[in-house]
């Protein structure tokens, strides 16, 4: 599983050694951050308490790949894409929210909901494709300009998980709701507190704002999904629980600050 992030990591330094041997590459580096909405297996799906309570937050550093700054040979490419690498790091708390932990009066099994808590801590390492809607020459010429953009990429990430009860240890009869009890995915449960490494799809949406002749600002919604359903710690058996089939994934704000290099 760390292919992904080796090969990212060798195509972007491979693709950044060639252009800047050809002098044509100038590099932009800034940092982002913002908050992260995870949609995972706790909570209820399309609920709104569900979508606002597990929330945490993101930062991360961002390189971007200007093939146009240097450039007087103008192309569709060099004037519209840019190659972004990050290193981003985002943790959320997690529990339980929405119909079936609000019953009155609570049974054990509401009782249980309630009390189960995670958290998730994903270190990414990645690539994407950043397609600029305004020619960047006319951007950087421009003050004040404002470039939305679309973004796609991939990204190798490590993920820490840890899932546990206020009502004591989890995987007993007594603190465990029942589907969460049943083997699943090569586990002894249908959670874990674990460690891993996984794929990611990346895909963003976003603008760049001029703030100065070597400086941006940017805003960016950005949606995240992982090739596993253990992010989060929890993963009920698929085959005997039909409505946890998706895998993890979360959404970014980010806003930001870019700072253009000279050579």
């Amino acid at each position: 599983m760390l292919k992904p992030i080796i090969f990212t990591l060798f195509a972007t330094l491979g693709i950044s050694t060639m252009s800047t041997a050809q002098g044509d590459l100038a590099h932009e580096v800034g940092i982002i951050f913002g908050p992260v909405a995870f949609q995972s297996d706790y909570g209820e799906r399309h609920n709104f308490d569900t979508n606002v309570g597990n929330t945490g937050f993101g930062v991360g550093i961002v390189h971007f790949l200007n093939f146009s700054a240097n450039n007087n040979r103008e192309s569709f490419f060099t004037e519209h894409f840019k190659v972004r690498t990050e290193l981003s790091f985002s943790k959320v708390s997690l529990q339980n929210f929405g119909e079936w932990v609000d019953k009155t009066p609570p049974t054990l099994a509401v009782l249980q909901l309630r009390a189960m808590r995670g958290s998730s801590t994903v270190i990414n390492l990645g690539s994407q494709l950043e397609f600029s809607f305004m020619k960047i020459h006319d951007f950087e010429n421009t003050i004040g300009a404002f470039s939305p953009y679309l973004s796609l990429g991939i990204a190798g990430s490590y993920y820490s998980t840890k899932a546990s009860s206020t009502l004591g240890t989890l995987g007993l009869p007594s603190t465990t709701y029942p589907k969460y009890l049943t083997p699943s995915d090569g586990r002894q449960f249908g959670f874990s507190s674990e460690n891993g490494v996984v794929v990611s799809a990346l895909a963003g949406v976003g603008g760049h704002y001029k703030l100065t002749t070597m400086s941006d600002l940017m805003v960016e919604a950005r949606f995240q999904a992982f090739s596993s359903d253990w992010v989060d710690g929890l993963n009920p058996n698929k085959d005997l629980y039909k409505e946890n089939k998706s895998n993890d994934w979360q959404v970014w704000l980010n806003v930001g600050y870019i700072l253009y290099l000279e050579y």
